[in-house]
């Protein structure tokens, strides 16, 4: 089930943490997201989805600077980011992961995880630190582990990882950096059933005391943990709200099914937007 926090504010003006207004991105006289207000409410889980070519990806890179919006704005915990940096907002607590695992594949689990731990005590480029310094994020290092069920594998390097498991060892760096606002982009992207599983549990366990904003192609992953979810089409909010509301909307079931179903489908809409 969907899982706000009850410890979180409800619903309101206060409780926004991510807002943007009007945010649009052209390429070369091609508009690729347009005009989108973004509410992202605090300890939800919030989906952004679409078709093919709806604009998601652009819009994603927009909201973690990757890309620099050609106008409008974009807020986060209240404060002007539009012109931010990456580094910067994951200072301020707002951290990314990608569709392509970025682990260090001939590093193990665990040193995977201390190098993010070095990086939020700002001596991430610190390799030649002593044994005895790297022994002191031991701990968390393992407790992070161990809240991504990969306690027993803290010996293995990340190349020997299962995919489903490297994925979890990312959320695990993720977690590192203490983030206040978790940005997953397709987090189950080319994944057997077993793995989708477990990555979809394990996305709603570390988003208990966070706020997530995924982009995600798996219908029954977005309908089993998503409070709100935003559709995109041709880079403007086509709908927002529950997965029951949304499904039933005309407009979704015609940019995703041409009007076939009543209802999205299941796991096999992929749209790299």
């Amino acid at each position: 089930m969907p899982g706000h926090d009850p410890t979180f504010p409800r619903p309101g003006t206060d409780d926004l943490i991510l807002r943007t207004r009007g945010l649009t991105r052209r390429f070369m006289g091609f508009t690729a997201v347009q005009d989108v207000d973004l509410q992202v409410r605090r300890g939800s889980i919030h989906a952004l989805i679409g078709p093919n070519g709806a604009g998601k990806s652009t819009c994603f890179n927009l909201l973690t600077k990757f890309l620099e919006p050609s106008a409008g704005t974009i807020h986060y915990n209240g404060v002007d980011i539009t012109h931010a940096a990456p580094a910067a907002l994951a200072q301020r607590g707002m951290v990314r992961s990608f569709q392509i695992s970025a682990t260090f594949p001939a590093l193990t689990a665990l040193q995977n995880v201390r190098i993010a731990l070095q990086r939020r005590s700002g001596a991430s480029f610190c390799f030649w630190r002593s044994n005895r310094s790297l022994r002191a994020l031991h701990p968390r290092a393992m407790e992070l582990l161990e809240q991504v069920g990969l306690a027993a594998q803290a010996g293995v390097p990340a190349s020997e990882l299962s995919y489903g498991r490297c994925r979890a060892l990312e959320l695990a760096t993720t977690l590192a950096l203490e983030p206040e606002l978790m940005l997953l982009d397709e987090p189950t992207q080319g994944m057997g059933h077993e793995d989708v599983e477990a990555v979809t549990t394990l996305i709603q366990r570390v988003a208990q005391g966070r706020t997530v904003l995924l982009v995600e192609h798996n219908m029954q992953v977005v309908s089993r943990i998503a409070d709100t979810i935003t559709v995109l089409q041709r880079g403007q909010v086509l709908a927002e709200g529950s997965y029951e509301a949304v499904s039933r909307d005309p407009r979704v079931v015609e940019a995703y099914m041409g009007g076939s179903t009543p209802v999205l489908g299941g796991a096999e809409e992929h749209g790299h937007g």
